[in-house]
Parts: structure tokens; sequence; C-alpha cells
């Protein structure tokens, strides 16, 4: 009996010791995003309403601000309107269209990519190519230069039109040779360019839940649902869930490839919010961070006033598991259109980001940091 007693005191104190070791692992090396030691206190780096990106001297400029004020990871537009901030062959031999010209008015060969690169690195700042197009292919041109070239790529809604979406006209995401293009060109940056990950976002992977009435998915669809054609209702439920699992099912290939070409690289992803996002583009983010198809996940909790961002995020972050809320980080609004929110609403999200354990954030876009200086340079610094 007393034998017995030491015994179970034995175990006791080694679970003890157990639990005091996990704990004290816990508080020396904390949860981050791999390839991090610190949380990521991002900013997204666009070619519209911003000029950043213009000259090498505005590219300086842009990355010693955001050394300044704490910002450890800059997200650049790689991919818009069917051109690339980069120089790239595969759109060469597409298009015709190596580069943005705006980039580089005087074909200099500058890289405006590179540079960015080059420049972030010499601060420890991280920088993730933003393909920010996703499968969208024009804005307001009717398809633009993709779908004049490939007619057959075009997104199609139930009545057989192009469709579109917020102005925004659409590739067909469920299409093979669409997605080995978008994949060709996420690849090309990862095997050519020293970044450090890449991001999609509301149009990566993603499509309007009107779209992908083609008649390659439709006979997809029929061969699955014993000759059932697809719902006229494109938001009928199971319609919904099918063409989203088809998009998760390419969001597991993108990390597999893109892992493949180079480990380090990390694979993150901010789309819209959930449910909304699988609702109205067919992206059904809790999988890809609670299956491990991401390395990080940046959903737009863009709101504008105090109430609804606390409650979105909130929402946002019961959407993930417990041991992968480490990998999360919001999104959050401080300019469009010119407007930016109050100092005190700024502050209010990202104490709301802390509260609910999220040590750091992604804010859109650069142009609206100034505004926040003082706030960024306390928080971050």
């Amino acid at each position: 009996m007393k034998q017995l007693f030491f015994i179970l005191i034995a175990l006791l104190m080694m679970a003890g010791c157990s639990s005091q070791s996990s704990q004290s692992d816990e508080g020396t090396a904390p949860n981050f995003v791999p390839g991090y030691d610190e949380p990521v206190r991002g900013v997204w780096l666009t070619n519209v309403a911003s000029d950043a990106l213009y000259t090498k001297e505005k590219v300086v400029q842009a990355v010693e601000k955001c050394d300044s004020l704490g910002i450890n990871t800059i997200f650049v537009v790689t991919w818009n309107k069917a051109m690339t901030m980069y120089r790239s062959q595969i759109m060469k031999d597409f298009t015709g269209v190596e580069i943005d010209p705006v980039l580089d008015p005087d074909n200099s060969g500058r890289d405006p990519l590179k540079e960015l690169i080059e420049e972030s690195h010499k601060r420890d700042i991280k920088v993730f190519a933003w393909f920010e197009f996703g499968f969208s292919s024009s804005y307001n041109k009717d398809g633009g230069v993709l779908v004049k070239l490939k007619p057959e790529w075009a997104s199609l809604t139930s009545d057989g039109e192009l469709c579109t979406k917020n102005n925004f006209d659409w590739l067909n995401a469920l299409d093979p040779e669409v997605q080995d293009f978008v994949m060709s060109l996420i690849l090309e940056v990862v095997n050519n360019y020293d970044v450090d990950g890449i991001q999609g976002d509301d149009r990566l992977p993603a499509m309007p839940s009107k779209g992908g009435y083609n008649p390659g998915v439709i006979e997809e669809y029929k061969a699955e649902h014993f000759g059932q054609e697809p719902p006229e209702y494109y938001k009928d439920f199971e319609w919904v869930n099918w063409r989203a699992e088809k998009l998760n099912e390419f969001m597991k290939r993108l990390y597999h490839e893109v892992k493949s070409a180079d480990p380090e690289c990390i694979v993150s992803m901010a789309p819209s919010v959930f449910p909304w996002s699988k609702e109205e583009y067919l992206q059904d983010w809790p999988t890809w961070i609670n299956f491990g198809y991401v390395d990080m996940i940046c959903p737009q909790v863009y709101r504008k006033d105090s109430t609804s961002y606390l409650n979105t995020l909130k929402a946002t972050v019961d959407y993930v598991l417990p041991e992968k809320r480490h990998l999360l980080y919001p999104g959050i609004l401080i300019r469009v259109n010119g407007e930016q929110p109050s100092n005190e609403l700024f502050k209010f999200m990202i104490e709301s980001n802390r509260k609910l354990g999220m040590d750091g954030e992604v804010h859109f876009f650069y142009e609206g940091l100034s505004q926040y200086s003082e706030e960024l340079k306390e928080m971050y610094n």
C-alpha cells in the first residue's frame, strides 16, 4: 500500500514537471509563422493610387519608411490587370508585354520587384509577391487581353455571358489550363526571385459564385452527379460547395508546388471574411488554414467602425483551430478612395487584435501609413 502511494506521488511529480517544462517551452519559444522569429507586421504595396514602385528612388523611400515604422513584411503587387510588376518571360511570350510599361517607360530593363527585394533585405524586411488580380482577367474591359487571346478561358454565368462582379472580369478558375497559367506565373517568381513568400487575396484562388457555368465544368459536375445538371441558382448550397472544393484542391496543389520549388517560401492568402467569402467567391479558407494548405492567413477584416470590426474579428478567429491561430494575421483597412479611419479607430483595431491573441496585422495599404506614424512607432518599435 505504501509502495503504491509513493508510485502515485512520483507519477504526479513527473506530470507536474512535464507541465512546467511545457509551459516554459511555450514561454521561451512562442509560435510564429514559419520563417519568422517575431509577429508579422505587414503592409500591402500597390501600383494603384500609389507611385511608390515607379522609380528606384521611390522604392528606397518606401522601404525606409516601412523600416522606420517597424513594418517587417511588404506584400508587393506582382500581377495586376493582365500585366506583371516584374520582367516576365511568360507574359512576354503570351501577350508581348514583359512588364507593366508604366514601371519602365524608357524600356531600360528596370525591375521593381528585384529593387524592392534588394532594398528590403538590407533592412531585414521580408517581401511577398502578391498576385493581386489572381483569376480576374481585367477591370471593366470585357475580359481584356487574356480573354481576347483565349476566349475559352472566360468564366461564364448561367446565361452564357462573361462573369463579371464589381466591374472585374473573370477567368474560369476551375479550368485546368487557367490554373496552370496562374501557377506558372507564381512559380516564375518563386524560381527567379529571392522572395520570402507569395500571396493571393480575394481573387486567388477565387471566382464569383455566379461563374463556372462552362461546358467543361458542367460535364465534370454531371459526371460526379449521375448526369444531373448544375442548378441554375448559382448560390445553391451543394453547387457552391462543389466548386469551392475544386478551388480547395487547387490551393493544396499550389502549396505543394511552391514548396517543391522553394521549401522556405511562405504561402500566404488574404481572402474575404468567411462565410461571405465562400458564398460570393467560393473561398473556403478555413479549410486552407486548418488543413495546412497555407502557412499564413490574412483575412480582410475591412470594417469602418469599432463595433463591426470587433464582431467580425471575433467571428473570424472562431473559424480557425486554436492550434493554428498563431498563423492568423488580420488585414485592416487604413485607406480607401482617399478616406482613412480616425487615429482612435486605428488604435482600437490594433488593440482588439492584441486582446484576441494576435500580435500583428497587415495594413491596406502603404499610402495610409503616414497618418499613423506615431501610433506605429509606439506599438512596433
